[in-house]
């Protein structure tokens, strides 16, 4: 989250109107709404329930400058929009689709953007090679038990890797962003076996 603000910061214009997908409980959102005061927000999320949480997080935010959209994977969204927002962020949530899915996830939000409008996206990550893959697990195994997780949790969030969610290349990334269309597609951030990648309509 901390790096999608500072990028967003670093842009050369404040944004009118940005969408979170898969916001979850708003956590994100929590954040940037105090640091870009002048700024819309509107949250989509494919449960109703965290949507719910959202909205209780951020109860005492004005309306005027927070909106919700109806629950709904990005993919298939299809609410009209009175405008089309300068940035979209997607936040830990697209590695959860297939590969057709993301793609048309990805379509989606090039095709809500405006013009010269920000995509943000970090996923999890698939390395390059088996062997990579093992050393990543076992890599972002250790972080985790130095940040307080217990060796039988680890073991199973390793296991969610392509049985819950499923990780592509960075080069894949690249590359599925070049042909949704995106005139810049570049990676600003790596670490352990995530990514984040910007891109400009």
């Amino acid at each position: 989250h901390q790096e999608t603000l500072n990028f967003v910061r670093s842009l050369p214009f404040i944004p009118r109107l940005w969408i979170d997908t898969g916001c979850g409980t708003g956590s994100l959102v929590n954040k940037a709404i105090e640091e870009f005061p002048n700024t819309k927000f509107l949250l989509l999320d494919p449960s109703e329930g965290m949507l719910n949480q959202a909205r209780e997080k951020l109860s005492s935010c004005s309306s005027e400058k927070l909106g919700f959209l109806r629950a709904s994977p990005t993919q298939e969204f299809s609410q009209e929009l009175e405008e089309k927002p300068d940035v979209i962020t997607a936040i830990q949530c697209h590695h959860y689709l297939n590969r057709e899915e993301r793609a048309q996830a990805t379509k989606r939000c090039f095709d809500l953007l405006k013009e010269g409008g920000i995509y943000i996206t970090f996923e999890n990550i698939r390395p390059l090679t088996e062997e990579g893959i093992d050393i990543g697990k076992r890599y972002w195994g250790k972080f985790q038990l130095t940040h307080g997780r217990t060796e039988a949790e680890i073991k199973e969030h390793l296991k969610r890797f392509d049985t819950e969610y499923f990780p592509i290349t960075v080069e894949e990334h690249l590359k599925l962003l070049r042909e949704t269309g995106f005139k810049t597609v570049e990676l600003f951030w790596y670490s352990y076996m995530q990514a984040g990648f910007y891109c400009i309509k």
